[in-house]
């Protein structure tokens, strides 16, 4: 083989590599009044699906992916029909469309991308302890209980779970802004309770470190100070 049609077979393979990735973000489909709504970074999967009118929440799961060829591997970290599948790894077929994603997920689905600015708050977090920080016990990742608390593009998840037993106990998640130390939450599904979704939720945060200090009325119109870690 020549060096030009070495070079040319790179470039292909190059192109075609870069093209098979799935960019980061918030990405949703809706089937017969059924919304999936996937999230996405570099390293972290979740796929939530929920009924808007009337709310009823149906599943999530989630974990760390890796890509190869059109295939998204997923080692789930929750699952909330774990007990009914048992599953703790996902093989799911992909295909880019345009800036369309396409999944092979309970049928196809295509998802489509959103478009929402970059906030405060955007990344993975894990609850370390109740404020204030006084030097108390704080729940490290080395920990199998976990929340984990997913902001990205405007949209908000958390979820409560354990790596070790997959047991899974609840999750919520919507709209968020976060802005001028001022958190606001819409709640769009909530696993625990159906009746929750409609509700806004207002906080006072501020960044210190890898710490976010979270501050307010829980759903339950009760005082609350947590301390998140990024992941």
């Amino acid at each position: 083989m020549n060096l030009q049609k070495s070079f040319l077979l790179i470039l292909i393979t190059a192109v075609f590599h870069i093209n098979a990735q799935i960019s980061p973000g918030i990405y949703h489909s809706n089937q017969d009044n059924v919304s999936y709504e996937l999230k996405l970074d570099n390293a972290y999967f979740i796929l939530s699906v929920y009924e808007k009118s009337p709310a009823k929440f149906i599943r999530t799961l989630g974990g760390f992916y890796t890509l190869s060829g059109e295939t998204l591997s997923v080692n789930l970290e929750f699952d909330s029909n774990f007990k009914e599948d048992g599953a703790k790894t996902l093989e799911i077929p992909y295909k880019l469309k345009g800036q369309d994603l396409l999944l092979k997920f309970e049928g196809e689905l295509r998802f489509t991308k959103s478009k929402n600015p970059k906030q405060d708050l955007d990344g993975a977090w894990l609850f370390a302890t109740r404020g204030p920080d006084t030097g108390q016990e704080r729940r490290g990742d080395e920990n199998p209980r976990k929340t984990l608390k997913f902001l990205l593009d405007g949209r908000f998840q958390w979820i409560a779970y354990n790596i070790k037993s997959m047991e899974f106990f609840g999750t919520g998640g919507g709209a968020f802004t976060s802005k001028g130390g001022t958190y606001l939450e819409n709640i769009e599904y909530f696993s625990r309770d159906n009746s929750r979704t409609g509700a806004s939720l207002k906080f006072d945060y501020e960044l210190k470190g890898k710490d976010w200090h979270h501050k307010g009325l829980n759903s339950k119109g009760e005082p609350m100070y947590e301390i998140w870690s990024r992941r």
